[in-house]
């Protein structure tokens, strides 16, 4: 179920919030999102997590070895981590709302 030919694929673009809309059951649309809450953002919430893990298995001397190391951790990271990141969005999402938007707590092991 990919996006069709020429639909820009930024989030909050009006032709992808149209198709997701018409698309995607558990929808919410970008006027519903709140504005950069880093829960509610797969990078922040799990991924670099992940990569912070991986990269910081060794002790690092100097800016350009943590580099690589990162982009050695982001090369290796399992597909299946990044697709579970992003499937864990929705209910974020859902539980932000309900929480109108204050602080909500995450119970990353359901």
């Amino acid at each position: 179920m990919g996006l069709p030919a020429g639909i820009i694929s930024c989030s909050k673009a009006k032709p992808t919030q149209e198709w997701l809309r018409r698309n995607v059951p558990a929808f919410i649309s970008a006027e519903d999102w709140p504005s950069g809450s880093p829960d509610l953002n797969p990078r922040d919430y799990k991924l670099w997590a992940v990569l912070e893990d991986m990269a910081y298995q060794k002790r690092h001397n100097n800016l350009d070895s943590l580099k690589r190391s990162h982009v050695k951790a982001a090369a290796e990271t399992p597909l299946e981590t990044v697709r579970a990141a992003i499937a864990e969005r929705p209910e974020r999402l859902k539980a932000c709302v309900e929480a109108e938007g204050s602080h909500f707590v995450w119970h990353y092991y359901k």
